[in-house]
């Protein structure tokens, strides 16, 4: 590779950036909190050694939390807190890994705004190096602020965790780079590399789930494995870590590779060619083309992790036992109702709140056509802008709802009692879910070149929900998430106030949205 292949990357990185100026904080910060949270947490629910020892030997026989978040290698809290966040912040760094090299590659392709750069000076493989330069930029800052915040737990373990963390998301990254260059989609690039970290973390739990100390084969066959393998703060084994970076490495070069022998556009796999005439009659029916595959594999991976959550609540209630501080956290994100419920209900509320991420996905749908220019000729047809959103705000909307019933189905499944109370404490999620929607299609309708920020809403929904209750946020902070206002289900009392406040704020939400889109011009 010449060094004109790469002019250009320092100014595109930067670009990069500026986009991501609000994205990629948000989500650094999510994780970075999600983790720093845990040592106060974990040293007020197991105070002394007795509790942590008794930890590890409930670990040890419990194959159903251990697929959950992996086996615990040592009693210390920084150990405690790498196996109790570290799969997941590995998991998010992934994502945000994944979807920013996405978009600064085939997205740019897919919108035609990379052939416009490329007839300037820029080098062949400058796009696909600011992409992942950004990319790891962003595993970058992750990897400081976690090695700093947990200096206090030991350096070595520290370091260790924060290297594991980013080496994941940058493994991702760059399969996310080698899926570009192999599809003509973004959505189906961003889709193939999630099902591969979805992947990852099946293969991982099956490990786990078989053996309590991370030496399965099938652990061994995932990143999110390898990550649990660094055994961070608890004898780090450095080792663990070149795996991670071979694997950057050799994908990194493998994209490389793809991106100089294509044309910009182009693909190594052929698209398929599209519906004959008269299945696409409708606005509806293009937006369900276009967004079929997102729901389907949303439906899915609801469904299951029902059914993994379902199946671990004997256990998850036996890991409590007598820890007050334990059940006061369930107690503070499920209710009072007991621990089995109080479990439920915290766990099917994490489910509404990463709902949450689907409808804002599904609803900037409309925001990415329009900003590609694939809207316009729609609407240069007889279709109204009215008519061309609510194809996707149903997919939206009704999507969120459908996810919410699988998950209450998969739970029903996985615990084998109680279908009714668990579908309605599912159902109960929904109006909560779609104002966070509804805020998405305010954004896009009123000032869509914000639109993005709808990302950092459902992240501070997720973030408030999630490590709130752990830390003792105030209750009038919480209340500031919708889900800070349903009613505790399963085991609490049913209230229909906020349900329907809710579910008016949302339409409230939606109506002015596409009364902005209505009355402003497109994107040019």
């Amino acid at each position: 590779m010449t060094a004109g292949a790469l002019t250009g990357t320092g100014i595109l990185t930067r670009f990069a950036l500026r986009r991501d100026r609000l994205m990629l904080p948000v989500w650094i910060a999510v994780t970075a909190l999600m983790v720093l949270s845990m040592p106060n947490t974990l040293k007020s629910l197991y105070a002394t050694d007795a509790d942590r020892a008794g930890l590890l030997r409930q670990m040890s026989a419990n194959s159903s939390l251990r697929a959950m978040v992996g086996p615990v290698f040592d009693d210390s809290l920084g150990a405690l807190t790498a196996w109790r966040v570290g799969v997941y912040a590995g998991a998010l760094a992934a994502v945000t890994s994944l979807l920013v090299v996405v978009r600064h590659t085939r997205d740019e392709e897919e919108s035609g705004r990379q052939e416009l750069i490329a007839s300037g000076m820029v080098g062949r493989r400058a796009s696909l190096t600011a992409a992942l330069l950004a990319a790891a930029a962003g595993n970058t800052v992750l990897a400081l602020l976690l090695a700093a915040g947990l200096a206090a737990q030991g350096t070595a373990g520290a370091v260790a965790f924060a290297l594991g963390v980013a080496g994941t998301g940058l493994v991702f990254a760059t399969l996310a780079a080698i899926v570009a260059q192999l599809t003509e989609s973004a959505r189906l690039a961003r889709g193939l590399t999630a099902a591969a970290l979805g992947g990852a973390f099946v293969l991982r739990a099956a490990g786990d789930a078989a053996r309590d100390d991370g030496s399965s084969a099938l652990t061994w066959l995932s990143p999110l494995g390898w990550l649990e393998n660094v055994r961070a703060f608890a004898g780090e084994r450095w080792w663990v870590l070149l795996l991670l970076a071979a694997a950057v490495l050799g994908q990194g070069a493998v994209a490389y590779v793809l991106a100089g022998r294509r044309d910009v556009g182009m693909s190594f796999l052929p698209t398929r060619p599209g519906p004959a005439a008269g299945r696409l009659g409708t606005a509806g029916a293009l937006a369900w083309r276009l967004q079929r595959g997102s729901v389907l594999g949303w439906s899915a991976g609801f469904f299951l992790a029902g059914v993994v959550y379902g199946g671990m609540t004997e256990g998850a209630a036996d890991l409590v036992g007598d820890n007050a501080r334990a059940r006061e956290i369930f107690e503070r994100m499920g209710g009072q109702s007991g621990v089995t419920d109080a479990f439920l209900a915290a766990m099917i509320g994490v489910m509404g709140m990463v709902a949450a991420l689907y409808v804002v996905a599904s609803v900037l749908r409309l925001h990415g056509e329009e900003t590609s220019g694939r809207a316009e000729p729609v609407l240069a047809g007889p279709v109204g802008r009215l008519r061309w959103a609510a194809g996707h705000l149903l997919i939206a909307f009704g999507g969120a709802l459908l996810l919410m019933l699988l998950t209450g189905l998969g739970f029903a499944a996985g615990y084998g009692r109680r279908p009714g109370p668990i579908l309605a404490a599912c159902l109960v999620q929904v109006p909560a879910v779609w104002v966070i929607g509804a805020t998405a299609v305010l954004l896009y309708g009123l000032a869509p070149r914000i639109a993005p920020a709808a990302w950092g809403v459902a992240g501070a929904a997720l973030l408030l929900g999630w490590v709130g209750p752990a830390l003792n946020v105030p209750r009038t902070v919480l209340d500031l998430s919708p889900f800070g206002h349903l009613p505790k289900l399963p085991g609490g009392e049913m209230t229909w106030g906020p349900v329907a406040t809710l579910s008016a704020l949302a339409a409230v939400l939606v109506a002015t949205g596409l009364t902005g889109l209505r009355r402003r011009d497109l994107i040019t």
